[in-house]
């Protein structure tokens, strides 16, 4: 079972040490994961400092490291570029995917996102529930009508309150929502690097600035998972910064098991799974990425915390 070691404290000093990654701060040891033990590292505290050792083993073993801002959003990343024999190939064939495959590949991740989304409310007992499976099979070829926007304009209020803003800068529910996101956009990203790809070159997403373009593309049908984790604590949440516990219940979503046609899988396996279908469409051996069906992951209570 892979881990996400996040780092939060301030003076937290990360060094490579027996093939461990070892947390001291005043030269006392606070912790040691072994490095075959770890999904990600996500970095919070702006004072913590790395070793240069460390970070290339870490790129070395494909595990990524993450720095966010203080909204819990992620601001960087860093990824092997080393590694993978079929690397240059494969992200050759992905720079030059045709504009229609792209569009074809944006289509499904839209509609099963917003299938995903509609799961959610069903679980929640949301008769607009039916308004959304309606709008998922309404999704064109690179979503050119915004099918995604609209899911989320009737999603969000319902699923969150009437007053609530998706708002990566807001506060209250919003910062769990952006610390669960960055955890699966780690997760991603690992699988994508694993898989040869870049996670740079989207198939919709874009923006010089944005190192996640293909991660942020692939995450979509995984958010509900987030969403609904979130809306089950709210209560407890809306008022509270993020807090050690709050992220580890949040973690954990990477631990689940994801019902498909090819048996349970962790999610992180999944995404491996659906990353290298992709290297598949890229090649031209199949037309659609390989996605496990969004319905069932969230039917058979794959987000339930006992």
């Amino acid at each position: 079972m892979w881990r996400v070691v996040d780092i939060s404290g301030e003076g937290r000093t990360l060094t490579l040490n027996r093939d461990s990654l070892r947390v001291t701060q005043d030269a006392i040891e606070v912790g040691r994961v072994p490095l075959a033990d770890i999904q990600s590292v996500l970095i919070h505290g702006h004072g913590a400092m790395l070793s240069a050792s460390l970070l290339a083993r870490l790129a070395e073993l494909g595990i990524p490291v993450v720095l966010c801002g203080r909204n819990h959003m992620p601001v960087s990343l860093t990824l092997p570029v080393v590694g993978n024999g079929e690397q240059a190939p494969r992200m050759t064939l992905q720079a030059e995917a045709a504009l229609p495959t792209r569009k074809r590949i944006w289509k499904g991740l839209v509609t099963q996102k917003i299938l995903a989304q509609a799961k959610a409310l069903e679980r929640i007992g949301a008769t607009e529930a039916a308004r959304l499976r309606l709008l998922a099979r309404e999704v064109r070829s690179g979503d050119p009508d915004n099918k995604e926007a609209q899911a989320a304009r009737l999603y969000w209020p319902v699923l969150m309150g009437r007053n609530f803003r998706r708002d990566p800068d807001a506060g209250g529910l919003n910062a769990p929502l952006n610390y669960g996101y960055t955890v699966l956009r780690a997760a991603v990203a690992r699988a994508i690097c694993a898989a040869g790809l870049n996670p740079s070159l989207g198939v919709f997403h874009s923006g010089k600035r944005n190192p996640f373009q293909l991660a942020d593309d692939l995450v979509e049908p995984f958010r509900p998972l987030v969403d609904l984790l979130v809306w089950r604590n709210a209560e407890a949440w809306r008022d509270k910064p993020l807090t050690p516990e709050m992220k580890a219940i949040l973690v954990a979503i990477t631990d689940r098991a994801l019902p498909t046609d090819q048996g349970a899988m962790a999610v992180p396996r999944v995404m491996i799974a659906m990353a290298l279908s992709l290297v598949d469409v890229f090649m031209g051996d199949r037309a659609n990425p390989w996605m496990p069906d969004a319905w069932e992951a969230i039917d058979q209570g794959s987000l339930d915390l006992d």
